[in-house]
């Protein structure tokens, strides 16, 4: 976090400080990152862990072990594979020559299996024609520092060690840790950290050692093991077998960044992203929540329940916002808000979960936070109507804050209708008269048939740069029966918006970037002034599909599956907007989270886009809108849930969906 994100989240005047640039990031894309929160671990492709840059298994931000030497009759091994096998275990592979009359042929075989957890299996295999015996050694050692102190080359001198059950032990003011193994060493050095074991190998035989890590550093506010089995075994499969890849990839991911907080174990969620924002992000928190519900509704409950109690209840102008830190928006435009944006999701996770089959005691149990949030947008909008500024009085207008505000509006207003509770006429007058004003004022005029502006100034003046985040204004959400809610650009300018999200200053090819190419401020690198989003590319692809744009979202959509291949179909949340070339490949972001929630849920949403599956569990319907140019060709998803059932769809060559399993009594809508 920032200066700026942090002065906000203590409560510090907008006006009283500017973003700084941060020191850099060091890049862990060619790193292994094994996640399963608040455990992480960090290797390079070797395997060994050395102290060197980020490496080490971290639990609640704290490094617990920044060194894990392995060495085989006095030598290292020769490293010459390493892979993920699922979002919290990584395999490293190793080779030793251990017999002289081997020739070059290695003859044992170092397999090292590293959860993230810090649990670590070292198996040694022989295929040598005798009996071998080798020392294997593994040197530990930690310093218990910070994630942020690493990040930032903070020297941090080790710890000394003490052999302690079987292992060895560290302390310090911050905390302990442990390292035990099994079977117990031959023999342990505190000095050097280092236990010795004695293999005997039998020929065609193996040996394994077990490192096991447990600590007590106070740091962290998440249990581990934060519902494994939350998303249930959602699979695809299909002519393109990417379909298949990416989908477990990105349900692994989103099990590996569940959170729960120990004093409310039933409410789990989403934490942003790894190793940079394992901490609480609401936003992003409600934007994947919302992308996942085809995988169900557990996380969408436990995600508005933890934040409703964040939710604001001092009286005044910020009654009912959830608070969050400012997001850094490009060069042209100040920080945003993320807690505006949150504010304005809540109601539209609700109201989206519901018709997705959310439990009715949890609706009428969250209903009273949504009605706050509601609240909070009528007098924000009321100050400068009919526009809500962002990040607060007197800042600029942005175009996808209306979005959201409007989305809030259309779909909390249904709710609340839902509910016979009040002020959903009024929610729906200022809809209403948003969009009017919105196709004048926010739709800028020139020879290419205009664009929506990206913000207008609080005198009225318009914005006039192209970005992704006018991808928002196609994601109006769904109301009853699966019938799209109205958006805020009328037909002839959704067209033209559609062919400007399709066009080559956005689609790079492999994603929408977040800034046109041909904008002044353009950089492919820049959060949000040229790199690709997954999320705000998800959005798009929907967007585009339910306004029946299916040319450009089935370009931006294979551009992603194209993209989620060269990165082993781990999304990280963006990646450089650089145009693709035919022998190209996307070319990573050094600061970019991965995984992160938005890429991962982003994944399944881009997914579920093809069979464009519209729930409506209260009505007890469900509407398939699929893309009838499939895209990828034939698909099929199983293990989804519709109405707390399991639901599995297929959508064929030639673009027709249909139902293979549903709930009992749920019917295909029209």
């Amino acid at each position: 976090m920032g200066e700026w994100e942090q002065r906000r989240a203590a409560g510090a005047p907008q006006q009283a400080a500017a973003p700084r640039r941060s020191a850099d990031l060091p890049s862990t894309h060619g790193s292994l990152i094994c996640v399963a929160l608040p455990g992480l671990a960090i290797s390079s492709d070797h395997g060994q862990l050395k102290a060197h840059g980020l490496d080490g298994v971290y639990r609640g931000g704290r490094r617990l072990l920044s060194r894990c030497e392995v060495r085989v009759g006095g030598r290292e091994p020769l490293a010459v594979q390493a892979r993920m096998i699922a979002a919290d275990r990584a395999r490293f592979v190793s080779t030793v020559r251990a017999s002289p009359e081997a020739g070059p042929d290695p003859d044992v075989i170092v397999e090292r299996v590293r959860h993230a957890d810090g649990t670590e299996r070292i198996t040694l295999h022989s295929s040598a024609r005798h009996r071998l015996r080798l020392p294997l050694e593994i040197s530990l050692g930690t310093d218990l520092a910070e994630l942020g102190a690493v990040a930032a080359g903070s020297i941090v001198r080790e710890l000394p060690a003490s052999v302690h059950d079987s292992g060895m032990r560290w302390s310090s003011a911050a905390g302990y840790a442990v390292v035990t193994a099994v079977p117990s060493p031959t023999d342990a050095l505190a000095s050097a950290g280092l236990l010795r074991w004695e293999l005997d190998l039998p020929p065609g035989g193996s040996r394994t050692v077990e490192l096991k890590l447990r600590a007590d550093t106070g740091s962290g506010s998440s249990a581990p093991g934060a519902g494994r089995r939350l998303f249930g075994s959602a699979q695809a499969q299909g002519d393109d077998p990417r379909t298949g890849a990416l989908l477990r990839a990105c349900v692994d991911d989103l099990h590996a960044l569940l959170v729960r907080d120990p004093e409310h174990p039933l409410d789990v969620r989403l934490a942003a992203g790894a190793p940079w924002r394992c901490g609480p992000a609401p936003a992003e928190a409600l934007a994947a929540a919302r992308m996942a519900l085809p995988l169900g509704t557990r996380l969408a409950a436990g995600t508005l329940r933890a934040l409703a109690r964040t939710q604001s209840a001092s009286p005044g102008p910020d009654f009912g916002s959830i608070p969050g830190p400012l997001r850094h928006a490009g060069a042209q435009l100040p920080p945003s808000s993320t807690g505006i944006e949150a504010t304005l999701q809540f109601p539209v996770l609700l109201a989206e979960a519901r018709r997705w089959g959310l439990a009715e005691q949890d609706v009428v149990e969250l209903l009273p936070a949504a009605e706050r949030c509601l609240r909070w947008l009528r007098t924000a909008v009321e100050r400068e109507h009919p526009y809500l500024p962002d990040p607060g009085p007197g800042g600029p207008r942005r175009c996808e804050t209306q979005a959201h505000a409007h989305r809030a509006a259309v779909l909390g207003a249904d709710l609340l209708d839902a509910y016979g509770r009040p002020d959903g006429a009024e929610l729906r007058q200022w809809a209403e008269e948003l969009r009017r004003r919105f196709r004048e004022d926010f739709w800028v005029e020139d020879l290419g048939g205009g664009r929506p502006a990206a913000a207008c100034t609080p005198d009225g003046r318009p914005i006039a740069q192209l970005g992704s985040g006018a991808a928002h204004l196609l994601d109006t959400g769904l109301l009853g029966a699966g019938a799209p809610a109205p958006g805020l650009l009328d037909k002839v300018q959704t067209e033209q918006l559609a062919r400007l999200l399709g066009g080559p200053a956005l689609d790079s090819g492999w994603g929408l970037r977040s800034l046109g190419a041909k904008e002044g401020a353009y950089n492919p690198f820049g959060h949000h002034s040229g790199a690709v989003r997954i999320h705000e590319t998800a959005v798009a692809v929907a967007g585009l599909t339910t306004a029946g744009y299916e040319k450009e979202a089935a370009s931006l959509l294979r551009g992603v599956i194209d993209a989620a291949e060269s990165f082993g179909y781990r999304l990280p949340e963006m990646y450089a907007g650089e145009q693709r070339t035919e022998r190209g490949s996307p070319v990573p972001h050094p600061a970019a989270c991965r995984p992160a929630a938005v890429a991962a849920a982003g994944g399944v949403h881009l997914l579920v886009s093809l069979a464009g599956i519209r729930p409506d569990a209260p009505a007890r319907t469900v509407t398939l809108s699929p893309m009838r140019s499939a895209p990828l060709g034939a698909v099929g998803m199983t293990g989804l849930q519709v109405a707390g059932q399991p639901f599995a769809v297929r959508v064929t060559r030639l673009g027709l969906a249909m139902v293979e399993e549903a709930a009992d009594g749920l019917q295909l809508g029209v």
